[in-house]
């Protein structure tokens, strides 16, 4: 049977840039497996599967699946799916749909900028909690092809947290050492905990690229298939969390843009708004762009 799929660059409004993603349309009949195959030969970090949903007054259902496992929960395949499913609706202006994804019924209001390029913000389905602690410092390091020193500033720590997809949080010192930054494969599962072992590393620092951002990013998943990821929505989304709990923050709304994917010569812009209450998180979502790249059909 032949399937229609899109694929798109996510968190950037210009082609060849941003985090690439496969988006699969009329996905019904496909099981697990089959997508799973789907998503291994795609070999993006994700790829999208779009049914319908089981509440009618839902737009859509997602599932997402990198090229190793299935995700309950991703940002920039969130962000690229609302964007071009408003684009094959003929959306104009802003409006809300709802996606349901592994993780609950996520609200996203979108608009399309052109006719291939759209934006989308998303509230945060879960909001983020701890999930664990990292390995030690030292491991950390050695799986970086860092030292000890660069880990670490303004009090932040490394931690594990979710808002429904874990990532092991790595503050760095400075630039330079984001830059230095390198996988060991064999010093992995000993820095980085995760599920069945395909543990998720987030580095970020304050110190950017690009005047205006608040941090600079990048993200390792080499046992999941993923060497490096160019944008990862849902790592920020974690982040909110450990900014809420050790970063001082008044009550009220606050807004950060992320930069990623630098290194990869992709440049990725991540927009997160955190709402604070009572000194508590009481809110998060995150925001960004798409650029519709190609599409085509595949042979199921």
């Amino acid at each position: 049977m032949r399937r229609k799929f899109f694929t798109l660059d996510v968190f950037t409004r210009h082609r060849y840039a941003g985090n690439p993603l496969a988006v699969v349309l009329e996905a019904d009949g496909l099981d697990g497996a089959a997508m799973q195959s789907i998503a291994r030969e795609f070999n993006l970090s994700e790829t999208v599967f779009v049914l319908p949903p089981a509440d009618k007054t839902h737009r859509a259902k997602l599932r997402i699946f990198t090229p190793a496992a299935e995700l309950a929960f991703a940002g920039h395949p969130t962000v690229g799916s609302a964007v071009l499913i408003n684009r094959m609706d003929g959306g104009s202006g802003k409006r809300e749909i709802v996606l349901e994804e592994g993780v609950g019924p996520v609200r996203c209001m979108v608009e399309a900028l052109d006719a291939q390029t759209g934006s989308a913000r998303f509230a945060l389905a879960r909001l983020p909690g701890e999930s664990g602690p990292t390995g030690p410092v030292d491991a950390i390091a050695a799986a970086l092809g860092l030292d000890e020193t660069d880990i670490g500033f303004d009090g932040l720590k490394p931690g594990r947290w979710s808002a429904g997809n874990e990532f092991n949080l790595v503050p760095l010192r400075s630039l330079d050492a984001m830059r230095r930054c390198r996988a060991n494969t064999a010093r992995w599962s000993e820095a980085f905990l995760g599920r069945e072992g395909r543990a998720s590393a987030f580095m970020f620092c304050r110190e950017t690229v690009e005047r205006g951002h608040a941090f600079h990013a990048r993200m390792f998943a080499p046992l999941g298939g993923i060497p490096e990821d160019p944008a990862t929505g849902s790592a920020v989304a974690g982040l909110a969390g450990m900014l809420a709990r050790f970063t001082p923050m008044a009550d009220g709304a606050h807004e950060f843009v992320i930069e990623q994917g630098y290194e990869m010569g992709r440049q990725s812009l991540i927009r997160l708004s955190m709402t604070m209450g009572g000194g508590q998180l009481t809110g998060a979502a995150i925001a960004g762009e798409a650029v519709v790249m190609n599409e085509g059909t595949l042979e199921t």
